[in-house]
C-alpha cells in the first residue's frame, strides 16, 4: 500500500470487515509459536552499532520489495539488518490464519511492527470527528493482534470555510479526546506532517504548527512524527526545530529531497541529523521511508549502518 495515496485521500488503508472481526491473538501465544522446539527464539543477534545508539531504526514497508509476498517482505528487510517495521493497513484484508502466520513469522526473525497508519479521517475536521474516534478504536483492535504500539495520525485536507484557527483547535481537541481511548493501553500517537507539493490542500504541513498542536493536546501518549522528507520540502530548518522541542518527537521519516530515495541523493545532511539525535539522546524510533534507488537490500542495510556509525560516533567524540 502507498502511503503517499493515503495521505492525499485519508482513505489508503480502509479496514477490512473480516479483519476487524478477529480475536485478539494473547501475547503468550504469540511467544510461544515463535519459539523453537528447543525452546530458544529463533531471532538474529543485534549488532553492536545498535546497541550503542540511543535511538532504533525501523523501516516503511510501504517503500520496498512490493514484488514479494508479505513473509518474503519482513525476510528481506531482517536481511538488511532490520528488527522493526511500520505498516500502512497491509493487514487490511488478512484472514485470521493469516495474522497467525505473520505474527509467527515476525517472531521468527525478531521483528517488532513499531507503527501502523490507515485512519480514514482527520483531525483537523470538527464535523467528522465521531468518524476519527471511530476509526482509532478500530484500528486499536488490529494493533492489539499484531502488538503494535504506535498509530499515526494526520491532520487531513484543509475545509473550506473553515478558518485556520478553527482547524487548528480540532486538532487539538481531537487528539485530546483520542488520547483518552489510548490512555493507559501504551499506544502512542503520532500527528504528521505533510508537504503541500504531495498534498496541497493538507492542512498540517507547518513544522512548527505541529509542534504547537502537541504541545497543546500536552498528554505523552501522543507525540510528533517528524518527517524531514516532508519537513525539507515544506521550508527546511530541520534541526533547529528537532533541538527546539526533542521531548515532543514520538518518531522520525528519513528520505532524501529530491526524488525520496536514500539519504546521500538528496540536499539533506542526514549525518548531522543522526548526530543531533545522538546528542539529544532521542530513544525512539528513526524509520527509513525512501525508495531504494538501487538493489533494496544493500541500500538499506547500508542507511541502517551509516544512521547507527553517525550516532555512534557522536556518543563516542
Amino acid at each position: 500500500m502507498n502511503r503517499r495515496k493515503f495521505s492525499r485521500n485519508l482513505a489508503g488503508a480502509t479496514l477490512g470487515a473480516a479483519a476487524l472481526a478477529l480475536e485478539p491473538l494473547a501475547s503468550a501465544e504469540l511467544r510461544s509459536s515463535a519459539a523453537t522446539p528447543g525452546g530458544a527464539m529463533a531471532r538474529p543477534a543485534a549488532d553492536q552499532s545498535a546497541a550503542e545508539a540511543p535511538f532504533k531504526v525501523s523501516i516503511m514497508l510501504w517503500t520496498v520489495l512490493h514484488d514479494l509476498p508479505f513473509e518474503q517482505r519482513l525476510e528481506k528487510v531482517a536481511e538488511a539488518g532490520y528488527r522493526a517495521v511500520e505498516l500502512v493497513g497491509e493487514y487490511a484484508k488478512w484472514t485470521e490464519e493469516d495474522f497467525r502466520r505473520y505474527n509467527k513469522k515476525r517472531a521468527e526473525l525478531g521483528i517488532t511492527f513499531d507503527c501502523t497508519a490507515g485512519l480514514r479521517h482527520g483531525a483537523s475536521d470538527p464535523s467528522v470527528r465521531e468518524a476519527f474516534l471511530a476509526d482509532i478504536r478500530e484500528q486499536l483492535k488490529i494493533m492489539e493482534k499484531i502488538e503494535c504500539p504506535a498509530l499515526i495520525v494526520m491532520s487531513g485536507n484543509v475545509v473550506p470555510g473553515l478558518a485556520p484557527q478553527v482547524q487548528h483547535d480540532s486538532c487539538v481537541e481531537g487528539l485530546k479526546r483520542a488520547a483518552e481511548l489510548v490512555e493507559g493501553k501504551g499506544v502512542t500517537l503520532l500527528l504528521e506532517n505533510i508537504d503541500l507539493e504531495e498534498n496541497p490542500r493538507y492542512y498540517m504541513w507547518s513544522v512548527p504548527e505541529a509542534f504547537k498542536i502537541v504541545d497543546e493536546v500536552n498528554h505523552p501518549q501522543v507525540k510528533f512524527l517528524y518527517d524531514f522528507y516532508h519537513a525539507q520540502i515544506s521550508g527546511g530548518n530541520l534541526i533547529a526545530n528537532l533541538q527546539r522541542h526533542p521531548d515532543k518527537v514520538g518518531l522520525i521519516h528519513i528520505a532524501d529531497v529530491p526524488g525520496r530515495h536514500e539519504p546521500g541523493t538528496g540536499e539533506i545532511n542526514y549525518v548531522n541529523i543522526y548526530r543531533k539525535l545522538a546528542e539529544l539522546n532521542y530513544q525512539h524510533y528513526v524509520a527509513m521511508e525512501f525508495r531504494p534507488s538501487g538493489e533494496p537490500v544493500k541500500i538499506l542495510a547500508q542507511a541502517r549502518q551509516e544512521a547507527l556509525q553517525a550516532a555512534r560516533e557522536n556518543i563516542h567524540a
